[in-house]
């Protein structure tokens, strides 16, 4: 009787803010692009205040996320070829990276423009850098091209862990959910 070694998982911190950045992020990415052709409105600027309020807990959550993974390591890959496991680092890495810049550009770009941050709408955050209209407009064209290169890592990132679990048929997926088979 052949008996299946039991696989390392992601402790429930780290699935818990998986999960928690990934819903953000997959609502972040449509509501900007859904608010930014919208004319200016009481709608309009109640989504940018949550979208600017969900990046921001986006950026919290990834500094807590990042401090937790350097405190617990992951558990160690699961056997695949030396490609996939790089590209699979490299993607990682990248998704923390934007996971910081993504967020902090558009801090940046409210900061140049003017708009003020407010988290959750209570607490008011400082400006980064003083109202300058060019270095806004930058920053926007900036804050886009960072989330159009988020949104290609996350369509691979989901790509690699659909292979895993319907083509490898392999346990990476269950690693990362909060309930197991």
């Amino acid at each position: 009787m052949k008996t299946e070694t039991p696989v390392a998982t992601y402790s429930l911190p780290a699935i818990g803010a998986h999960w928690l950045v990934a819903v953000l992020i997959l609502a972040l990415l449509p509501l900007g692009f859904y608010m930014e052709g919208l004319p200016l409105s009481p709608t309009k600027l109640q989504l940018y205040s949550w979208h600017k309020w969900m990046g921001i807990t986006v950026l919290v959550l990834a500094a807590l996320r990042l401090g937790w993974r350097l405190v617990r390591r992951p558990p160690p890959p699961l056997p695949a070829p030396a490609w996939q496991q790089q590209i699979a680092e490299l993607t990682h890495v990248l998704l923390y990276v934007l996971m910081f810049a993504v967020p902090l550009s558009g801090w940046l770009m409210s900061s140049a423009k003017g708009f003020p941050v407010v988290w959750f709408g209570l607490l008011p955050l400082p400006d980064l850098v003083g109202k300058d209209a060019a270095l806004g407009d930058l920053l926007k064209e900036v804050h886009m091209v960072l989330n159009l290169g988020l949104a290609a890592l996350v369509a691979l990132h989901l790509a690699g862990a659909l292979k895993h679990h319907l083509i490898d048929r392999d346990s990476t997926l269950f690693r990362m959910l909060p309930f197991k088979k």
